[in-house]
C-alpha cells in the first residue's frame, strides 16, 4: 500500500470523529431550538401575564441643557446618561437614542423584555417602561435572536455549522453501516419526502 493511499478505516474513524464532536458541540444548541420550536408553534399555550413597571420622573435644567448635545442614532451624553441612571435604575449607556424636536427615545428591549426611555425636552418629562414577559418568552425571543446581540448571533450561526456537520457524518456513518441495516436508506428517503410531501398537501397554496 502507498504511503499515499489512506487505509480502508480512515473514513470511518473521521466520521466517528467529527460525529461525535459536532454532537457534543450542538446538544445544549439543539435542546433549546428543539424546545423552543415547540413552544414557538403553541405560543397560545404558553402565554405569561405581561408585568409592567413605568417611572415617570422630571429631569433637571442641567440635565436637559446636556441633552441638548445629543445626536440621532448616538448614545447619550454621559451626564443623561447618569442622570436616567439614577432616577430609573435603566442603563441607557451605549445605546443609540432616536432624537428629535419632540422627543428622545432609547430603546433597551431585550429578550423578553420590552423596555425604553422616553425624554421630553420641552417639558424635562423622563418615562421609563419595562415590560417582561416571562420565562417562556425569553427563550423563544433567543430562538428567534431577537434583540439578542452579535454574540448571540453568532452562537447561533456556529451552531448552524456544527449541525451541518452533525447531519452529514451522521450521513456518512449510516453509509458505512448500511450493508447490514437494510432498513437504512428507506428511512434516509421517508426522512427527506415527508417535509415536501407535507409542504406540498398542507401547507403549499
Amino acid at each position: 500500500m502507498s504511503r499515499f493511499q489512506l487505509s480502508p478505516n480512515f473514513w470511518r474513524i473521521q466520521l466517528r470523529q467529527w460525529h461525535w464532536i459536532s454532537s457534543a458541540i450542538c446538544l445544549a444548541g439543539l435542546l433549546l431550538f428543539a424546545v423552543t420550536g415547540y413552544t414557538l408553534n403553541h405560543a397560545a399555550d404558553f402565554d405569561a401575564e405581561p408585568r409592567t413597571v413605568r417611572i415617570e420622573k422630571v429631569l433637571d435644567a442641567a440635565t436637559l441643557q446636556a441633552l441638548e448635545r445629543a445626536k440621532d442614532k448616538s448614545p447619550l451624553p454621559g451626564a443623561v446618561v447618569a442622570a436616567v441612571k439614577a432616577e430609573t435604575g435603566a442603563d441607557v449607556a451605549k445605546r443609540p437614542a432616536d432624537v428629535s424636536e419632540d422627543e428622545v427615545f432609547v430603546d433597551l428591549a431585550g429578550p423578553g423584555v420590552g423596555s425604553s426611555v422616553t425624554i421630553i425636552p420641552e417639558t424635562g418629562e423622563l418615562i421609563y417602561e419595562r415590560t417582561t414577559r416571562g420565562t417562556i418568552a425569553v427563550l423563544n425571543d433567543l430562538h428567534k435572536g431577537r434583540h439578542t446581540g452579535p454574540v448571540w448571533s453568532w452562537f447561533i450561526d456556529i451552531l448552524a455549522l456544527a449541525c451541518v456537520v452533525f447531519s452529514i457524518t451522521g450521513l456518512g456513518l449510516l453509509w458505512v453501516y448500511s450493508k447490514n441495516r437494510a432498513i437504512t436508506w428507506p428511512l434516509v428517503a421517508a426522512g427527506l419526502a415527508l417535509p415536501v410531501i407535507l409542504f406540498l398537501l398542507f401547507v403549499h397554496t
